[in-house]
């Protein structure tokens, strides 16, 4: 019987259907899935000589068994193998903790090597593991990504048996002409250098040329479905050119040049009868939602519904009564639907929406559960993209006859890294904020300061402005030193004295308690809101001019710029005091950039510098995609050349057909038949 890297992993000998659903959890459901499972890191088994170790390196040392290995047990389920090995005419003690069925492995008089961490004061070895010194692939241990149900030794035993059966099966994909351009290895080549390197070289080959394969072929996936969107005949919204411009003008202020650019960019799309799947970018203050509220409005004088989706009840809320009053002089019928909308409410609603009575629907994911049926849905814009997953996208394109899709995001990405998290989509930016806005002046203190921030606040409070305190954790907790909002309020309360108002927002609320909360700060009832980060995206209250974040140096750059920019909305001057004592410099530099710059992308990118793509977007939330051996930060010039190269590719004539293509059409068509498509 023919091998084929497609065949299921329980063809291997030894997986049943328990180890096959432990493997399925780590993602790997065919051989192909096991022999792309790439080891993260290595261990370096070459035994070195004693006098060549520094202090706590791990090394593996060869010698003879000394002594009898003695178990001692303390504690439950704790115990400590000790024995001593003989390296030429000098004794050292080895100590195993933990693992007392080594035992079965230390025989006196035999040889072992051992790999361990070295302590240079006390001349002994920490031991981790009993490699076998004679096996050549064994000079580099792969370490993989392991889990309870999956053992680090079953993941290696089961490469190294799918390899040994399945070489022959493993065939070039990466077109000829590339392959010499990059001096790239062999694909059999590069798996097995990959998983058994013979040498740090050889590895650092392997890597290199497996980055390559794996962003080419992610970037022709995202080449394929941006074509295959284009190809997909969406809605030509001809919309009232004359209506437009003179809603414009009913604007109480003027457009950025950068808003003027970025309408004309959607609107040529509305215009196109390809479908639009385009990223509007702005940072937190840009004028994003006005853009959205005119691009809404040219698809309703084409006689279309739209549809706009926010991840919170909160933000969706806020923009109802936001383009309630930006379409209060016009006939365009606004309305909200969210999981709180009462039942009765919700049938009237739906009735209205179906019948083409609702011009444009705003709310959270309610927007797309069943039942909620469109009339005419042409447009849909989905707020802060990264909070919504690729189905819920999906979703809405199936409520309508693909509707045009329109994502905004305040989170910065810079434009490199937006390559990747949203290779399909068509990227604008907004990169200037509307005039009038004062930049918010931002410091840094350390918490026995904060006393004096305090009284600041107080000041600012006494002149008429509010404030925003904010807190990572809801209530105590014993591993991390936090303020916590609860107790924060509370000692804020007693700080301020009964003149001054402190209110508290987090997410164990109930939605009727936070509604409750916001309202009373927006109306001025509540001087000092105390929260949680619930009141990071969107929120909007004018009168609020500080920010005040405790322990600041436990959020990300990206967030805590999201947090200071719900400040500094109104035409009063603003201030952003972050109270931290960071540990390590990571922090102190964090806490020194954010005072220094105002401008997201900016932070973004220092943010992407400090903490890799992961960590800044959230991979799971984002749709960011999670890469096996390429970092899109670390090698981010190889991602670009990626993208230019498959471009390159779909650009010429029927590429599918040309000899030094069909390995990789081939590739791309199973792959995409397995995922669908995007979004």
């Amino acid at each position: 019987m023919t091998h084929q890297l497609s065949d299921a992993v329980a063809s291997l000998s030894g997986v049943g259907p328990a180890k096959q659903k432990g493997l399925a959890g780590l993602g790997i459901n065919t051989i192909a899935d096991l022999l792309t499972y790439y080891p993260f890191r290595y261990d370096d088994l070459q035994v070195k000589d004693v006098n060549e170790i520094a202090d706590q390196e791990k090394v593996t040392l060869k010698g003879t068994v000394a002594s009898e290995p003695v178990l001692a047990r303390f504690g439950r389920k704790k115990n400590r193998l000790n024995f001593r090995l003989l390296i030429e005419h000098d004794v050292y003690m080895v100590t195993f903790f933990n693992q007392p069925y080594l035992m079965k492995q230390i025989t006196t008089g035999q040889p072992i090597a051992v790999y361990g961490k070295w302590d240079a004061k006390r001349s002994s070895l920490t031991g981790m593991k009993i490699i076998n010194p004679n096996n050549a692939d064994e000079a580099f241990g792969s370490i993989y990504p392991a889990s309870k149900a999956v053992k680090q030794t079953t993941i290696r035993k089961l490469i190294k048996q799918a390899y040994d059966d399945y070489a022959d099966a493993i065939t070039d994909i990466m077109p000829a002409p590339l392959v010499d351009k990059y001096r790239l290895l062999p694909r059999r080549q590069m798996i097995h250098d990959m998983h058994f390197p013979p040498s740090q070289e050889a590895s650092a080959a392997a890597r290199r040329s497996a980055t390559y394969e794996e962003f080419l072929l992610f970037q022709m996936q995202m080449q394929a479905l941006k074509q295959e969107d284009a190809a997909t005949n969406g809605i030509a919204i001809h919309y009232n050119n004359d209506r437009l411009k003179a809603f414009i003008k009913t604007l109480p202020f003027e457009l950025t040049h950068a808003q003027k650019r970025v309408v004309n960019e959607i609107c040529l799309d509305l215009k196109s009868p390809k479908h639009m799947n385009r990223l509007l970018q702005g940072d937190v203050g840009s004028g994003k939602t006005i853009v959205a509220a005119i691009v809404m409005y040219a698809a309703i004088t084409a006689g279309y519904q739209a549809a706009l989706m926010a991840p919170t009840e909160i933000l969706a809320e806020q923009h109802a009564n936001n383009l309630a009053k930006v379409f209060a002089a016009t006939d365009v019928n606004v309305a909200l639907l969210t999981g709180s909308t009462k039942p009765a409410a919700r049938k009237t609603l739906l009735a209205a929406l179906a019948a083409g009575e609702i011009d444009l629907l705003i709310g959270t994911h309610a927007l797309i559960q069943e039942g909620v049926n469109y009339h005419r849905l042409g447009l849909v814009i989905t707020d802060e993209q990264h909070r919504f997953g690729v189905n819920q996208r999906a979703a809405f394109r199936q409520k309508g006859g693909q509707p045009d899709a329109l994502a905004m995001t305040a989170t910065p990405i810079p434009r490199t890294l937006a390559i990747t998290a949203y290779g399909e989509m068509d990227v604008s930016e907004i990169d200037e904020l509307p005039a009038g806005r004062q930049p918010i002046q931002t410091t840094w203190v350390r918490s026995n300061q904060a006393n004096n921030a305090l009284d600041f606040v107080r000041q600012q409070i006494n002149a008429g402005s509010q404030a925003y305190v904010v807190t990572p954790l809801i209530e105590e907790s014993e591993t991390l030193d936090v303020k916590n909002a609860e107790a924060l309020s509370a000692n804020l309360q007693d700080y301020f004295g009964p003149q001054i108002k402190v209110g508290l927002l987090h997410g164990r609320l109930k939605p009727e308690e936070k509604d409750a909360q916001m309202a009373a700060f927006k109306a001025g009832d509540i001087q000092v809101l105390v929260s949680t980060t619930v009141i990071e995206v969107g929120v909007d209250v004018k009168n609020a001019t500080i920010m005040m974040i405790y322990d600041a140096d436990r959020f990300g750059l990206a967030q805590l710029h999201q947090l200071r920019g719900r400040v500094g909305r109104g035409s009063k001057a603003s201030f952003c005091i972050l109270v931290a004592d960071p540990k390590n410099q990571q922090g102190i530099e964090r806490m020194q950039i954010m005072t220094q710059t105002t401008n997201g992308f900016i932070l973004a990118q220092k943010d992407l510098e400090l903490r890799g793509a992961g960590d800044v977007l959230g991979v799971k939330q984002s749709g960011m995609p999670e890469f096996k051996v390429g970092d899109p930060i670390a090698d981010l010039t190889v991602l670009q050349v990626a993208q230019q190269d498959a471009h390159a590719i779909v650009q010429q004539p029927d590429w599918q057909a040309k000899p030094e293509y069909q390995a990789l059409a081939q590739y791309l068509k199973v792959k995409l038949a397995m995922v669908g498509t995007l979004d």
